[in-house]
């Protein structure tokens, strides 16, 4: 069979930068030991079906300071943000006869007051979704098992969809909350 004299030279080149990288590759894992990076504990890790005391009552928890921390769960075609009996605590006891800060379970919205840090952890229920707060810089991906994580400022007053951005079955279209920042 005959190649072609510039064909062979490609051949040769290609081969060797693959040889380049295949031994870079070798190198890294016996004399550097590098290793795909992997969970440090198991704390990351939630059971899907048997949801630990962290997500058993999900909702809002006021950690005092302007802080609070919000336990969601992901599942079709729903985020359960919790009871709204359970986290009236911060404007009740501040503000008597004002609105209050915690969730309302009947229309999927928590209410925080303006100037706000919001840890939210999320976990699924069921299969992969994803969170997503309007104008905002927060995204995750949802996987079942796995416990997500991110801190968001709300420093300005309005309403904030949460939306799904994972398709996750034929209802997913349905699967929103709202956050609403009010001033206090």
């Amino acid at each position: 069979m005959h190649i072609d004299q510039y064909e062979r030279y490609w051949i040769i080149i290609v081969a060797a930068v693959m040889g380049a990288f295949f031994a870079a590759l070798l190198a890294g894992l016996l004399i550097f030991g590098v290793r795909l990076p992997s969970t440090p504990d198991s704390s990351y890790f939630v059971n899907p079906l048997a949801l630990d005391a962290e997500f058993g009552e999900p909702g809002l928890r006021n950690m005092g300071d302007g802080q609070y921390t919000a336990h969601i769960i992901a599942q079709m075609w729903t985020f359960d943000l919790g009871s709204d009996e359970t986290y009236k605590t911060y404007f009740e006891a501040k503000y008597p006869g004002s609105t209050y800060s915690g969730v309302d379970a009947g229309n999927q919205v928590i209410h925080v007051p303006v100037g706000s840090r919001v840890v939210f952890s999320i976990t699924s229920r069921d299969v992969t979704h994803g969170f997503i707060i309007e104008r905002h810089n927060a995204n995750i991906e949802v996987v079942p098992g796995h416990i997500g994580q991110i801190s968001v400022m709300f420093n300005e007053p309005g309403e904030f969809r949460i939306l799904c951005h994972e398709y996750c079955g034929r209802a997913h279209h349905q699967m929103h909350a709202l956050i609403v920042v009010e001033e206090v």
